[in-house]
């Protein structure tokens, strides 16, 4: 990633003669899970809606409906019943290969405006338009959303400004100004002042609440006055990166685009269970199964894992005897094989495995990851098994991309028929599922990503 020189002190105005100077824009998708469920229910549109974490817990998702009846982000579903009773909200657990397929589209779309782009999120992405500044931008950012809306049915808003910091604010600004129509460009000057001054330092892009509240008592409380401040004075607050962030307020671009994802150090596989685990083979099973994910992204990223680890845990929220531990395991010359990653997981469970524990929670890490051409053998490592692993899971992967996620598993993930989470399926077709698969009583269907829930338009 490109970084500025933290001594530098250039005006806003800074450009190079070689180059354009930089321009971004922040396009990012409105209440996104909840606009997902807009798209294929339009029933659900000026309805206040409400999408679920994992195990149906806590609030992650609200349209600006549900926003007006004073449901906050992260709010205990199990206490806002009488709101949403009250106000007929829409409620929906998460649907996470719905939104995933969702975000491609979103962002195979915006790719077409131009060639450089950076996924920053599920439901956001950083453009360059430093190659259009003969174009009014305003109007090209109203194009993108048009386009954006017709071609997925998400609706966006997009902050345009010379520096990642700047665009983060105009987007967040746009949203709130209804006026702006979904777009804000900030690289005007004096249309900077005017929003920076309104604008809270804590809900500036990388100014979290610890840092605000260190800014405050330096009489710092705008963004305006967070980009007026001392910078070396604020790097002694709040680190490098504090500095960086007044100087991008200034207008000197800090963070270049990140269009190639750096490969994971580190890749981690765990869920809540939806109820209480006490047997090993169930808490085998689930670790088969997110071992497996694991695997995937590690083989995704053409890397090896070095590094095992393996963790179970109860409900620290529960009154009762709590119990935490974890172990760790190692391969001498790495392993993207699923086959081996769940047996050495199996291994490390049956070491921390205590009977009479009531288990909400596992996971597995996998780390130390190298790049899986540089896997190095020793004398006493079994090449030629590690040949047929490699082979083996180049059919699984090459299998499942064709035929859907899971049509090839290891029998260790378990036989078990995989739930129908549609909110409109009968009790009776709802198989018996295993204890530590989540809760998700309010999924709708995966739309774009399974034939059996593709939409069926009538005659």
């Amino acid at each position: 990633m490109h970084k500025c020189d933290p001594q530098s002190q250039v005006s806003p105005a800074h450009s190079s003669c070689c180059a354009p100077a930089p321009i971004f824009a922040l396009v990012d998708g409105n209440s996104f899970y909840c606009s997902c469920e807009r798209v294929f229910n339009p029933s659900l549109i000026n309805q206040p809606v409400i999408v679920l974490s994992n195990n149906d817990g806590c609030v992650i998702s609200r349209t600006d409906e549900a926003k007006a009846i004073g449901i906050k982000m992260g709010d205990p579903l199990h206490l806002i019943g009488d709101s949403i009773k009250r106000h007929r909200v829409r409620v929906y657990s998460s649907n996470y290969a719905l939104y995933g397929d969702m975000s491609a589209r979103m962002m195979a779309t915006l790719a077409q405006f131009t060639p450089e782009l950076e996924v920053y999120s599920i439901d956001e992405a950083f453009l360059s338009l430093g190659g259009f500044a003969g174009r009014d931008l305003t109007d090209y950012a109203r194009e993108i959303r048009r386009v954006v809306r017709r071609d997925t049915g998400i609706p966006t808003a997009i902050g345009i400004g010379p520096t990642k910091v700047l665009a983060k604010v105009a987007n967040r600004a746009a949203k709130k100004n209804k006026v702006s129509g979904g777009v804000l460009n900030l690289c005007d000057r004096a249309v900077q002042d005017s929003v920076l001054a309104e604008f809270a330092a804590a809900d500036v892009w990388g100014i979290g609440a610890r840092s605000a509240a260190k800014l405050a008592r330096m009489g710092v409380t705008t963004a305006m006055q967070l980009r007026d401040a001392d910078a070396n004075a604020v790097r002694k607050l709040l680190t490098i990166v504090g500095q960086r962030i007044v100087l991008e307020l200034r207008g000197q671009s800090c963070l270049a685009l990140e269009m190639v994802q750096e490969d994971r150090k580190q890749i981690v596989s765990s869920k809540s269970f939806g109820r209480p685990v006490y047997k090993l083979d169930e808490l085998k099973e689930a670790l088969a199964n997110y071992a497996t994910r694991a695997c995937e992204k590690l083989r995704r990223q053409k890397s090896a894992c070095h590094t095992l680890s393996v963790f179970v845990q109860t409900n620290r929220f529960k009154d009762g005897p709590q119990y935490y531990n974890s172990g760790t395991i190692t391969f001498g010359a790495g392993t993207a094989s699923t086959v081996r990653m769940i047996a050495a997981a199996n291994g490390v469970l049956e070491n921390i495995f205590r009977d009479g524990i009531e288990y909400k929670k596992a996971g597995v890490i996998l780390s130390d990851l190298r790049p899986a051409s540089a896997v190095a053998f020793s004398l006493f490592d079994d090449q030629h098994k590690h040949a047929q692993d490699i082979k083996a899971m180049s059919v699984m992967d090459a299998i499942n991309a064709r035929m859907g996620r899971d049509t090839l598993k290891v029998g260790a993930c378990g036989a078990s028929a995989k739930p129908s989470w549609s909110m409109n399926a009968s009790k009776a077709s709802t198989p018996l599922v295993p204890a530590w698969i989540m809760k998700a009583n309010m999924r709708t269907k995966c739309y774009t990503t399974r034939w059996q829930d593709l939409l069926k338009v009538g005659s």
